[in-house]
């Protein structure tokens, strides 16, 4: 990923000299297990971990020449260990050491990512109980529905993202395994035993079976979830662009002092944080697709996987936790605007309150085609002419006869619309 949508504690992580260092810490571990099993001498472990030094310019050289990274890396090991460094990689395959590296990696990143959930989690908290009895206009279609609060709004949200984590947790435990099983993974030159010290010691468990690869399912998961996510953060950018709009401005970005909107018109003030989540969710989103092409390789392996987990393992953590942050830091700081959250509730001048009017006068003895008509009828009439329903209806002999001009005003308010706020947040921050 390009700096400009990137974290240094991400991108730590999918660096070539982090790469490399957890090849070197497999190796290691593998090492130490074959020595405890009497499969290599004794000492070779501990020499590497002191003298194997990671210069990644040196892997490139070598690589450039023998167009295998594992071998370039194994190569430049021993230049820094000497003779003892033969021992090394004994009955494993590339794979065992790619594999696990990329799920440590995955594992890593994934743990990062649960942080900036959380983080979320407690701003879309705070924000939802300050304004848990703001009301505002609910939309369905984009058209005026019924009332809700912003509260309910970010509560939304909340339970959401809470539903995400719960998601990435699962995935970290699906994608946390390790394979050290050589050769289309039947141990025939490897103990299995050492596969279960190394999972144990770089804290992963051990792969009920793999095929020389572990099973891509598990990756496909990993990033199905992180597309899941991305949605989740669109949503939530799409709602705060809408609501910044000049004809709604129920809310704004925060605009710092010296910040500029346009180039051309000085008076413009754009949701530039929310477009760019938008966009940023559309780059997760388009990985899973080839995350789930990955499951189905050739045989027992092939490396059809390989260039779309270089490209799609650090691009799609990196995002995903560049937009978290960047969400948080927007819910943060957003100005809400309550005022214009009622001034937009009376736009309509009452005909939001349709549906509580026509379920009173099916209360009558009118059925509720009849009642619908009518209620329809009226509300046609104060759209055309710039009317208020309330005043409207009371020029209908039937309406007046039969419902009192004190029900009348209960219906034409929003206490019924808000009764059930207190519930709704006791099953969601329970």
């Amino acid at each position: 990923m390009i700096k400009r949508y990137s974290r240094k504690e991400l991108t730590d992580i999918w660096s070539e000299e982090n790469k490399y260092k957890i090849w070197l810490d497999v190796e290691i571990a593998a090492a130490q297990a074959m020595e405890k099993l009497g499969q290599i001498p004794k000492g070779v472990s501990s020499i590497v971990k002191k003298k194997g030094k990671i210069n990644v310019k040196r892997i490139h050289q070598i690589e450039s020449q023998v167009k295998h990274d594992v071998i370039a890396f194994l190569t430049s090991i021993t230049e820094k260990v000497g003779l003892k460094a033969r021992y090394l990689h004994q009955g494993m395959t590339s794979s065992d050491v790619l594999d696990t590296t990329f799920n440590i990696q995955l594992v890593q990143s994934g743990k990062i990512l649960i942080k900036d959930l959380d983080q979320i989690l407690k701003v879309l908290k705070r924000q939802a109980k300050k304004y848990k009895f703001a009301p505002c206009m609910g939309r369905s279609h984009g058209i005026h529905a019924e009332p809700i609060t912003f509260g309910l709004k970010l509560a939304s949200f909340y339970e959401e993202f809470k539903r995400n984590r719960k998601r990435l947790v699962n995935a970290i435990d699906e994608v946390a395994t390790c394979a050290i099983s050589g050769a289309v993974g039947t141990f025939a030159n490897i103990n299995p035993n050492v596969e279960k010290h190394v999972a144990k010691k770089l804290g992963l468990k051990v792969e009920p079976i793999s095929t020389q690869v572990i099973p891509r399912d598990r990756h496909a998961f990993y990033f199905s979830v992180l597309g899941i996510i991305a949605g989740s953060i669109e949503r939530v950018s799409i709602e705060i662009r809408h609501l910044q709009r000049t004809e709604v401005y129920e809310l704004q970005e925060y605009f710092s002092k010296n910040q500029k909107g346009s180039s051309a018109m000085p008076h413009k003030k754009n949701p530039i944080l929310s477009e760019n989540l938008t966009g940023l969710s559309r780059m997760v989103r388009s990985t899973v697709t080839p995350a789930l092409e990955n499951i189905a390789l050739w045989h027992e392996r092939d490396i059809s996987h390989s260039s779309v987990e270089r490209n799609i393992g650090p691009d799609a953590n990196i995002t995903t936790d560049f937009a978290l942050v960047r969400l948080t830091n927007i819910l943060d700081n957003m100005i809400v605007y309550p005022k214009k959250m009622l001034e937009n509730l009376n736009l309509t001048k009452g005909l939001i309150f349709s549906q509580e009017l026509m379920l009173e006068l099916t209360k009558t003895g009118l059925s509720r085609e009849k009642s619908y008509k009518m209620v329809q009828s009226y509300s046609k009439k104060c759209f055309s002419e710039n009317l208020d329903l309330f005043d409207v209806i009371q020029s209908d002999k039937y309406i007046m006869t039969n419902i009192s001009l004190k029900k009348l005003k209960t219906i034409f308010s929003y206490s019924k619309h808000l009764k059930n706020v207190n519930l709704i947040f006791r099953r969601v921050f329970r």
